[in-house]
């Protein structure tokens, strides 16, 4: 009976390690990031002008701003002054997000914005341009955006 109840032991054991070690492994970010992303807040230098939901944005055109990543490769963005911009998008060391031959191109930007990717959840990133923006006077601007 006590070895009985030593196998039953080591047969629970095995079976809990074999379960919780077949975790699904966690999809690479270019996978996780293609949705399409909207801002919660939008910081231009060290001011905040914009705040989803909120009654005194200072610029309230980011309601418009919209960034869309297929998961093709294809990027669509929309800037706060509801300009589009199509192209192709790429993730460099999970830290980079790239937009690149932008169509038309944005202003100053030669076709290709470039962000730093600070924080990210699947339904939840912070960008912040690495590149000041001409629209904005000149700013570096930092996107903290939910989906959807």
């Amino acid at each position: 009976m006590r070895k009985n109840k030593t196998i039953l032991w080591y047969l629970v054991i095995a079976l809990a390690i074999v379960v919780t070690g077949c975790k699904k492994p966690v999809p690479p970010l270019s996978e996780r990031i293609a949705k399409a992303w909207s801002p919660e807040t939008v910081t231009e230098g060290s001011t905040v002008v914009f705040t989803k939901g909120g009654a005194s944005n200072t610029r309230p055109g980011y309601s418009n701003w919209r960034l869309t990543l297929n998961s093709s490769g294809t990027a669509t963005y929309t800037e706060f002054d509801n300009n589009t911009f199509t192209g192709q998008w790429e993730v460099q060391g999970d830290t980079r997000l790239i937009l690149k031959n932008l169509n038309p191109q944005p202003t100053g930007s030669g076709g290709t914005i470039e962000f730093t990717i600070s924080d990210f959840t699947d339904t939840r990133m912070t960008l912040t341009r690495t590149t000041t923006s001409v629209k904005t006077g000149g700013t570096i601007n930092k996107y903290t955006l939910t989906n959807p």
